[in-house]
């Protein structure tokens, strides 16, 4: 909490209905967000268990600066994943972020498996779990809707809610964010729908107090006038992400066809541009970003004969073009939105589906499965099968959808075609066959996201090939980024938020910190996630990768194999030396499990809300 020398953490069991808060001072030294995420996840998991037990925490954190200044949107969520059954990381914007800042709360850990589906209501006076039957079986958006009917109040708020898929337990479900931002990787949808949990709402209404006004205020403009007056974040509003789509083509660096190739022959028709000229009708921000980087694209659906025409609205970007359309062979912006938007509807992660789907149809191409199981034909450009695939898939329609439903890396072990399963230890791609670094940074990556170190961008920088350099410079990238997703900032934001920059905001509303700070807090929640990747049974040095990523040539030619897991091998030796470095708080921290509660008065359990609701 701001000004405060503790983390206010909101305990809830949704078997029993019981509620606690804690003042865990303990945990200021993890500053926040991830750092803040992974030391509950450590605490509270349990490696001997499946991904989707009752018993496996939830946690969701928001960040040191939070809201306070701009750009700063983000909410982590930590989980055991059931798609890779390791280390689940994610990271929504929208509202959720402001919400749990004013209605008090750094972060929520939920556990245990509600009788029945309900849904969890937070404000900061109040905690309740609310009955939820009338909603399961509906997309996220009629459940926004209902919600958003039933309950009433003021403040600010979030809701936030999964969809068939996570009802379904598709290992890649997704959860909805305030309608157009999402938990998109790795599976919380499952986990949630596991728990019976269709959503949270969080509601905030308390004001946030600023003890040095001066000080504050002149940092905050500082970094809104980077924001909003230079070209830092000038293509982040503009066309968005997407104006990557033909530049990374031109490359051979777009994954099309199921990663056949780096390139995209209709990819004029589905760039940043098309997109911008034929579909863009608004954008968006969240909330505390002056940016506006979410690009909304509408299609005319046909609803029925007679010229009955519906307007479809979805947001955007880079990685859902690639998904559902390069790597799918879809060549209309208007196809791509169409696929997105029954994506959204059923509530999966659009870049795992998007490549469950690519495998799929090369297996099909290949006679590996047939129509028996995938009661449509799948061919590569055709968004009417797709969108009928997605449909099954999200209700697990037969044996086939159900283990699709589990991932590229699982389904090709069942069916055959594991050589063109285009997974990265259990994670789909992402939509960058840049070279070296965004394939080995994805594969050492602490979620095996390209966000992790942003591998991919030093492929893209990179003049000539040295392969310690890369090593070294994802290496250093990985544990930087999980000082400042302990802020959280979002990633677009990078350039604005130097250390130097850092430091003034953080101390400008409480915290006394210094650049050799930054950097023990980002190791020590490296070594923090390390520690559960391991517990969980991740062994770093036997990831293997489908072959290929050995075949088709990248932006830089091809790759070579025994080099990519030289590179692999050389990372783990640095991930071993960062653990064998002493740090006597951290060792202290390790031993510390969540304290007694600290009950503040005025927060309570609403009556006749708990196991029985």
């Amino acid at each position: 909490m701001i000004h405060e020398k503790y983390m206010r953490i909101l305990y809830v069991d949704l078997n029993t209905g019981k509620i606690r808060i804690s003042q865990r001072e303990d945990l200021m030294p993890y500053l926040g967000g991830v750092g803040l995420a992974s030391k509950l996840l450590e605490e509270s998991m349990h490696p001997e268990l499946d991904a989707c037990h009752e018993d496996q925490p939830i946690i969701f954190a928001i960040g040191a600066g939070t809201w306070l200044f701009p750009v700063l949107t983000k909410t982590v969520a930590m989980f055991r994943s059931p798609l890779t059954n390791e280390l689940g990381e994610s990271y929504a914007g929208g509202r959720l972020a402001m919400t749990m800042l004013m209605a008090g709360y750094d972060a929520i850990v939920l556990v245990g498996k509600a009788p029945k589906p309900v849904y969890l209501q937070v404000s900061n006076n109040n905690v309740a779990l609310k009955d939820a039957r009338a909603m399961w079986g509906l997309n996220s958006e009629d459940t926004g809707r209902a919600i958003r009917e039933r309950e009433t109040g003021g403040g600010k708020r979030s809701i936030i809610r999964i969809g068939p898929a996570g009802e379904n337990n598709v290992s890649f479900a997704s959860v909805c964010v305030d309608s157009y931002r999402h938990f998109g990787r790795l599976g919380l949808g499952a986990v949630m729908g596991s728990k019976n949990l269709k959503a949270i709402s969080v509601l905030g209404g308390r004001s946030m107090h600023i003890t040095d006004t001066p000080k504050y205020f002149k940092v905050y403009q500082k970094i809104y006038k980077k924001c909003t007056s230079t070209d830092m974040m000038s293509k982040y509003h503009d066309a968005g992400t997407p104006i990557n789509v033909e530049p990374l083509n031109a490359s051979g660096g777009l994954p099309t066809l199921n990663m056949q190739s780096g390139r995209f022959d209709n990819v004029s028709d589905i760039s940043g541009e098309a997109f911008a000229k034929k579909n863009l009708v608004r954008k968006l921000a969240c909330t505390g970003c002056p940016v506006g980087c979410i690009h909304i694209g509408m299609y005319r659906r046909e609803f029925d004969k007679g010229h009955e025409y519906e307007a479809i609205s979805v947001s955007y970007d880079y990685e859902l073009i690639f998904a559902l359309g390069s790597f799918l062979g879809i060549k209309s912006s208007d196809e791509i939105i169409a696929i997105i938007d029954e994506v959204e509807e059923t509530g999966m992660d659009a870049m795992s589906c998007g490549v469950c789907l690519g495998w799929a149809t090369e297996a099909y191409s290949a006679g590996l499965i047939n129509d028996e199981q995938t009661l449509v034909p799948l061919a590569f450009g055709d968004s009417h099968g797709y969108i009928e695939a997605i449909r099954y898939l999200a209700k697990g329609e037969n044996r086939f959808y159900r283990d699709l439903g589990r991932g590229s890396q699982y389904v090709s072990s069942i069916y055959g075609g594991s050589e063109y399963a285009m997974h990265i230890a259990g994670n789909e791609m992402p939509g960058y066959h840049t070279g070296y670094g965004a394939l080995v940074g994805a594969a050492v990556g602490a979620r095996h996201s390209h966000l992790c170190n942003g591998g991919y961008s030093v492929d893209q920088s990179m003049k000539e090939f040295d392969e310690d350099v890369v090593v070294k410079k994802i290496f250093d990238e990985e544990f930087e980024r999980c000082m400042t997703n302990s802020l959280i900032m979002c990633l677009f934001a990078r350039k604005i938020y130097d250390r130097e920059t850092i430091l003034e905001a953080l101390n400008s509303i409480g915290w006394d910190l210094k650049d050799d700070d930054l950097t023990e807090i980002g190791k020590r929640i490296y070594r923090t996630k390390l520690r559960i990747k391991k517990a969980y049974g991740f062994r770093q040095k036997a990831v293997k990768l489908p072959k290929r990523f050995f075949e088709t040539p990248s932006m830089h030619g091809q790759l070579d194999e025994a080099t990519t897991y030289r590179m692999i091998k050389k990372y783990s030796e640095l991930t071993d030396a960062l653990m064998a470095e002493t740090d006597p708080l951290d060792q202290q921290l390790q031993n510390i499990s969540a304290e007694q509660p600290v009950v503040v008065p005025g927060v309570k359990k609403a009556a006749g809300k708990g196991k029985n609701a």
